[in-house]
Formats: C-alpha cells, structure tokens, sequence
C-alpha cells in the first residue's frame, strides 16, 4: 500500500488517505463490526486496476448477520502497491440473482 493511499469507509461513508489513516480506518471497523471477505472473481482492467468481485459476510460483534452480499472492491494499482480501493457493484450477478 502507498502512503498516499485512499481507501472507502464502506462501513461509515466516505474515504480516508493516507496509510495511518487506513489502519486506524480498519482497528475503528474492527471493533464495531466482524467483516468476512471472499474473493469470487478477478477482472484486469486498464490504467494499472484490477476489479475483485467478493462475497462478503458482515456480522456484529454478537454474529448477527448485517449484510450477505456480492460487491466488487476495485483496486488502481501504482509500482505494483495499492493506491486506491473503491467499493462498486460486480460485473456479473451474484449467484442469487
């Protein structure tokens, strides 16, 4: 990860920047919520991205299930670290659609 890197509150909304920034992004999300991510698909794109559709299990800390869902998490790629994550809808249907 660069350290200009800029990540989504996907939890709160909006971005941070920075890599201190995303760690303390992530401890903060981590302590209010229990995320489960699993990569289902990978899709190159252009200008150094790469889009990774996921499902993803969003509990909380009692393990009552938030959110099951499919979502894409694109990632823009600089001297192979991250630079940017977005999260956005995927490419092709989850397997409930």
């Amino acid at each position: 990860m660069t350290t200009d890197v800029e990540w989504p509150r996907a939890f709160k909304g909006g971005f941070v920047q920075g890599h201190h920034a995303v760690g303390a992004y992530w401890t903060e999300q981590w302590s209010e919520i229990s995320p489960h991510v699993e990569p289902v698909a990978f899709h190159p794109e252009e200008g150094g991205r790469i889009l990774v559709e996921v499902h993803q299990v969003v509990r909380d800390l009692a393990g009552t299930v938030l959110a099951d869902e499919h979502v894409a998490h694109r990632f823009t790629l600089a001297g192979g670290l991250i630079q940017k994550m977005e999260v956005c809808a995927p490419q092709s249907p989850g397997p409930d659609a």
